[in-house]
């Protein structure tokens, strides 16, 4: 049975959930905590009574413990060094989302991967959630016909404090990137453009703008629209968001809260103006775990079969790349093509 030794990136709060995973897997241990204040390293030792030792420097972490997998769970301006870093000294990664601050450190960092041939998996927990693969599920039978519009809200007043509060793109750096692998996942699309128009809205408390409207083409000719506030007071969405997806033969809803239900159109003998439905709700089927621990336990089964996860950041980037985009977009006034 393959042992994982883990050396764990970043001593933040982020952390102890990655944290705790690893002390409940008999297969693993942590080997190394490493952090660029040592007290922070420290700090977490002493709240989990591990015995291994603190570091400042990945680069000496992991030859002097002999890791072979490391959690990045720094701050996304980190994830370039702390991943390459990883990689270079034999090891896998399993990382916080966003993988990187820059479409060009994102690049860079897949080809690094393509070039160890180690892995290097990112997190996106809201794929695992019973209620999206009931979504998906939904959108795969066929059910509600050729997809051709996707929406999706997400309107909360997010009152953090802290570095989101001064961050340029807030909503879509720190957020969006969720609802964006989302759509991606529920559709098994990619975008090809996107148009995107970010604006604060009256009463923000963050100095970026932190709402936003935008449109992607998705390759299959279909549209996702997304509209989004972190400043918005009163009747919030799910974190999830609510969706919206239509086909050819009926449409699909989710709250973010319940099960996902959908309408399909019932055939009828000559013209209708108007169709009549029938309504199904949806069974949640799926029996995996959800969230954090659901990814983590993809990543480490990825791992142990020696296959692809499935958010392996060769995929993941197109979810980076949708946001990156997005931004891009919002700065010219215009629309932009998604490579």
């Amino acid at each position: 049975m393959k042992r994982f030794k883990i050396a764990v990136a970043g001593c933040g709060s982020m952390s102890e959930t990655w944290i705790k995973y690893a002390l409940e897997r008999d297969d693993a241990e942590i080997v190394a905590l490493v952090d660029i204040k040592e007290e922070n390293a420290l700090k977490m030792s002493d709240r989990f009574n591990l015995k291994c030792p603190a570091y400042t420097d990945l680069a000496k972490a992991i030859p002097d413990t002999g890791a072979n997998l490391v959690f990045d769970v720094t701050i996304p301006e980190s994830h370039k060094t702390i991943v390459i870093t990883a990689l270079s000294l034999g090891c896998d990664v399993m990382g916080e989302k966003p993988m990187a601050s820059s479409m060009e450190e994102a690049a860079e960092m897949v080809k690094i991967v393509e070039m160890t041939g180690k892995s290097y998996a990112v997190m996106q927990n809201r794929r695992y959630d019973k209620r999206i693969r009931a979504l998906k599920e939904i959108v795969d039978s066929g059910e509600i016909g050729k997809i051709g519009f996707i929406g999706a809200d997400f309107f909360i007043g997010a009152h953090f404090g802290g570095f989101r509060d001064i961050m340029d793109n807030p909503l879509i750096l720190d957020m969006a990137i969720h609802t964006f692998d989302q759509a991606r996942f529920i559709t098994g699309q990619n975008p090809v453009s996107v148009y995107c128009h970010e604006f604060n809205m009256p009463g923000s408390w963050y100095r970026g703008n932190a709402s936003a409207v935008c449109i992607f083409e998705f390759a299959d000719g279909s549209v996702f629209s997304y509209r989004g506030s972190w400043s918005a007071e009163g009747v919030p969405t799910s974190w999830e968001s609510e969706w919206r997806v239509s086909g050819s033969k009926g449409t699909a809803i989710w709250d973010g809260h319940n099960a996902p239900y959908y309408d399909v159109v019932i055939p009828a003998d000559g013209h209708k103006f108007m169709n009549e439905y029938k309504r199904i709700e949806k069974e949640l089927n799926w029996q995996g775990r959800e969230r954090h621990y659901g990814c983590l336990d993809e990543m480490f089964e990825a791992l142990i079969e020696g296959r692809t996860a499935e958010t392996d950041c060769r995929d993941n980037i197109k979810s980076v790349a949708m946001v990156f985009a997005a931004i891009e977009s919002s700065k010219k006034g215009e629309k932009v093509l998604i490579k």
